[in-house]
């Protein structure tokens, strides 16, 4: 499923019923729904979180911002943050089986239209920019909507969209096509702006602007790129903030942003007592964090997402403010899932399979075999870590613990993709047959689901040989208090790859390519074959230790 994010900022953060308006119109397309609004009354701004279908976030963010022209007047607009228009900026943001040019083609689509009806010039930014000076939204909002009148009247600044003619009402709107932004305000233990702002010139890609030796005015850059950021006092919160917008959190964690900003406010005697996210950040960005600090702490970062989750929020003070839901603020977490049996008990799993339907049936048993093969290797690695004896192999443990991880997760993922999988060639095989094209389309949507049921289970053989090797170590260099753990694990992923093998032999009978089939089961048999020959080894190794302390037989 298609799904692309949209986060407007409208130039209101204290009038409800205005804000509720703007939502409104958001909420009234089918196929959209609304994530987070976050009204700032010191910014006089508000920030909509958006997803849905390309068409659908499309056609909701062209509502929101004609509702936003007709009710906002910049005329009569005050606040703390730079703007330019009613809808200052609207970004596009790829979420899902989504391009980045397909954005840029909505950005420039919705561009057209608000020009073309209602009469708001409209700036191309970022990834969606018509020219390279144009991708900064600094550069194109500089001036603000007091200078608008003026910058329009260049020919340099002729809008990408609709007539270079100042709209005193709706100003004028930047929209784009762009990555994930982090909106991100550290709090300050001080109302002191000035030093939010100094901290907020030597972290910034822009840095600041000194004099030589000469007197002469230079430009030193700051100390991240992706980075953007000034300092103000915030009247609601009584502190200083210094306000962030990352614009790659790929290439600059947020944690190491953190990090600094701690550093540099202890150098002005000031501290960083906490952090407030503005709207929502992709899971990724959090998951990092939530490594970062384990790290640093010298513990294993090999635990699940949740907990990581966890540790990210509370070493990073978001909740500082007022409570912070991962639920609510995590872009992924607002996506329906589509995999219900991974979300099962174990009791409602093991019933659901008992039934009479045929699924969930053998390959998602495996895929449950291959998660929980991971989650005992990474499970035995954490006991290691840490405790007297194992110290020469702390670092190792850590690393498999780390590597296991995705592993268990890939393979709760089967979990559902085998079930859908397999309903997928249960519809195809129920399509009409009566004439001879409906006959060929079935047999084409046949072929196509065969295939499919096939790339699951051999997708799921395919990790055993890595799964199997975690655990074959963990019982090799973990703690040998848990090697039965580490023996289950060895056991579990052969399970895993043995059940997903006869999934896929199952299922070849079904494709009519001979050449596709034998290729296939070739690189099968030498997946499973690989796996037996570690699992046994595997085994035999941990059996033989078992037995030596259990003693010589009574």
């Amino acid at each position: 499923m298609k799904l692309v994010e949209c986060v407007p900022n409208f130039s209101e953060g204290r009038d409800a019923a205005k804000i509720e308006a703007i939502t409104e119109a958001v909420c009234a397309c089918e196929g959209v729904a609304l994530l987070d609004v976050d009204p700032g009354k010191d910014t006089n701004r508000t920030v909509v979180t958006f997803l849905g279908a390309p068409e659908a976030v499309l056609e909701a963010a062209f509502r929101a911002i004609a509702r936003a022209a007709q009710l906002i007047d910049m005329s009569q607009h005050h606040g703390a943050h730079a703007r330019m228009g009613a809808t200052d900026v609207c970004p596009f943001v790829p979420v899902q089986d989504v391009s980045m040019a397909e954005c840029v083609e909505l950005a420039r689509r919705l561009g057209a239209r608000v020009a073309a009806e209602l009469g708001v010039p409209v700036f191309l930014y970022e990834e969606a920019a018509s020219r390279p000076e144009r991708r900064n939204l600094a550069t194109i909002r500089e001036g603000e909507y007091e200078g608008l009148a003026a910058k329009l009247a260049l020919p340099e600044w002729a809008p990408d969209f609709g007539r270079a003619e100042f709209n005193p009402r709706a100003g004028a709107t930047v929209i784009g096509a762009r990555e994930f932004l982090i909106a991100y305000n550290f709090n300050l233990n001080t109302r002191d702006s000035k030093i939010a702002h100094d901290i907020a010139l030597e972290i910034r890609e822009a840095g600041r602007t000194t004099k030589d030796a000469g007197g002469k005015s230079v430009k030193v850059a700051g100390k991240f790129k992706h980075v953007k950021a000034v300092g103000w006092y915030m009247e609601n919160f009584q502190c200083a903030q210094i306000s962030m917008n990352l614009t790659n959190y790929r290439a600059t964690p947020l944690a190491t942003v953190f990090d600094e900003v701690c550093r540099l406010a202890e150098a002005r005697g000031v501290r960083c007592t906490g952090s407030e996210l503005v709207g929502l950040a992709p899971k990724d960005c959090l998951l990092e964090a939530g490594r970062h600090f384990l790290r640093k702490a010298g513990k294993s970062a090999g635990v699940p997402e949740r907990e990581l989750i966890r540790v990210a929020v509370q070493s990073l003070g978001l909740a500082e403010l007022g409570p912070f839901d991962p639920a609510k603020k995590i872009v992924e977490a607002r996506i329906p899932d589509p995999r219900p049996l991974a979300g099962l008990s174990v009791q409602a799993f093991a019933d659901e399979t008992s039934s009479d339907s045929p699924a969930p049936g053998g390959g998602s048993v495996a895929a449950v075999c291959g998660a929980l093969s991971a989650a005992l290797a990474a499970m035995v690695a954490q006991l290691s870590v840490g405790k007297k004896g194992y110290e020469a192999v702390a670092g190792p443990m850590k690393a498999l613990a780390e590597a296991a991880q995705p592993l268990k997760d890939a393979c709760l993922r089967a979990i559902d993709d085998d079930t859908a999988a397999f309903d997928g060639l249960m519809a195809a095989m129920k399509l009409p047959r009566k004439t001879e094209e409906q006959k060929a389309a079935r047999e084409a949507a046949v072929q196509a689901a065969t295939r499919r049921a096939i790339a699951v289970p051999l997708s799921l053989l395919g990790r055993m040989p890595e799964v199997l090797a975690l655990a074959a170590q963990a019982g090799e260099q973990g703690n040998q208090n848990s090697l039965s753990d580490a023996g289950v694990a060895v056991l579990c992923a052969r399970a895993a790859a043995e059940g997903a093998y006869y999934n896929v032999v199952i299922n070849l009978a079904g494709v009519s390519d001979a050449a596709w089939r034998a290729a296939t089961l070739a690189e099968a048999r030498a997946l499973v074959a690989r796996v037996r020959e570690q699992a046994d080894a595997a085994s035999r190794r941990v059996e033989g230790v078992l037995l030596q302390r259990a003693g010589p037989p009574v």
